[in-house]
């Protein structure tokens, strides 16, 4: 008899899924999440589920995540595995994800270090930037899948909602060019809501906006090992009340950390390129307390932050109420040069660092000469990020 019920659960576990028109999802038991989601599945909270391999939401389909879920990367035996464990929403596809303030949605990974899976990667028909004109014709590969494409002339694409969600120990890479961040926006629209995200402890960037023109409110990041806000290939939307953050005791492998990082084109190879990224962002804070430390693997720069802001390769930013603070050491407070190109012309930047306790090794502002730029460093009143809304995190701010 225990035989038998024991087979009754399965069948219905497995009906569950068929019902949920996810016919191509792989489910060998109960809480697993890898392959391909075709028509619409919704998650359950009280369900442990454990993200064995690639999850893909395909053009058509829609994934709808709970209040509450706790979704983690599986204990991986290798890099390659970690690799491999992502979720991805490809364009025309939707996700939802309706964490509150009380019960987050939380994705997570079973090694609890840096690195550990992947992280979320959402695609969409937004433009990027590129050599045609025509919008449409421009389209990008997803840099952890290149058959996975981005980019079009939909500006209000709708990828769906992504609110009060939880990202810890992403980042996994194969190699320098094929790396995860916490959050990968690739052309994704601004019919799009991005709100509440809390990013920790990734082994690349925070968040990496691949163009598209998606606006982000209430972003938290910390300890990511690269740059906390990445911007590249023609981004054009707003970063509205961010706070990125290295502890103490935190040091990157990185070779060049930044607080921004922002490329006008896909790393700089498209100076002619249309459609750079014109982006803004407000209510920004950056702060470094990490030491300096000769600890930092290859070619890393252990505590040392490389640049505050590094506005590059025909990018066009507007930064405002932005505060840069900490007992940590900046080399260059603003970066506006490259080998690829400097920053565009009508970038503005507003920002405050007298709650900068270490001086500079570099330079207040690098290639200003090069810009016509507006700049202003002692902006008075800068009060950056109002962190009370990442209240729901139970986050201590310094």
């Amino acid at each position: 008899m225990k035989k038998y019920f024991f087979s009754l659960a399965m069948a219905a576990i497995l009906l569950t899924a068929c019902n949920n028109d996810d016919d191509k999802i792989t489910i060998e038991r109960e809480g697993e999440l890898k392959g391909a989601i075709t028509g619409n599945r919704t998650l359950n909270a009280d369900t442990a589920y454990v993200l064995t391999g690639t999850l893909s939401v395909k053009e058509g389909g829609k994934l709808t995540i709970p209040a509450g879920t706790i979704i983690k990367g599986s204990t991986s035996a290798s890099v390659s595995q970690a690799y491999s464990k992502y979720i991805m929403v490809e364009r025309g596809a939707q996700i939802d994800i309706q964490g509150t303030p009380d019960e987050p949605v939380v994705m997570t990974s079973e090694d609890q270090y840096p690195g550990g899976w992947g992280g979320l990667i959402i695609n969409g028909y937004a433009p990027i930037s590129g050599a045609n004109e025509n919008k449409a014709l421009n389209e990008g590969s997803t840099e952890v899948n290149s058959n996975i494409k981005y980019g079009g002339d939909q500006e209000n694409d709708n990828s769906g909602s992504v609110q009060y969600l939880i990202l810890e120990y992403t980042g996994s890479k194969s190699s320098e060019d094929k790396e995860h961040n916490g959050l990968t926006l690739n052309g994704v629209g601004n019919g799009t809501t991005i709100e509440n995200i809390y990013v920790k402890d990734g082994a690349d960037d925070g968040i990496e906006w691949f163009g598209g023109s998606v606006n982000v409110t209430n972003l938290l990041v910390v300890n990511s090992d690269d740059d906390m806000f990445d911007v590249t290939e023609g981004w054009t939307g707003t970063l509205d009340n961010a706070y990125g953050i290295w502890e103490p005791d935190f040091v990157s492998s990185e070779g060049d950390p930044r607080g921004v990082e922002a490329d006008g084109n896909l790393d700089g190879n498209g100076p002619t390129h249309y459609y750079q990224s014109d982006f803004t962002m407000t209510n920004i804070t950056i702060v470094t307390n990490a030491e300096n430390s000769d600890d930092s693997g290859e070619n890393g720069f252990g505590g040392l932050m490389h640049d505050a802001l590094k506005i590059r390769r025909g990018a066009r930013a507007t930064i405002t109420n932005c505060l840069v603070k900490g007992e940590g050491t900046i080399r260059d407070l603003i970066d506006l040069s490259d080998q690829k190109g400097a920053a565009a012309d009508g970038t503005a930047i507003e920002l405050n660092y007298a709650g900068l306790s270490t001086d500079l090794t570099g330079e207040v502002i690098n290639g200003e000469d090069d810009v016509d730029a507006t700049i202003n460093v002692d902006a008075p009143g800068q009060t950056g990020c109002d962190t009370s809304v990442f209240d729901w995190t139970g986050y201590s701010f310094y």
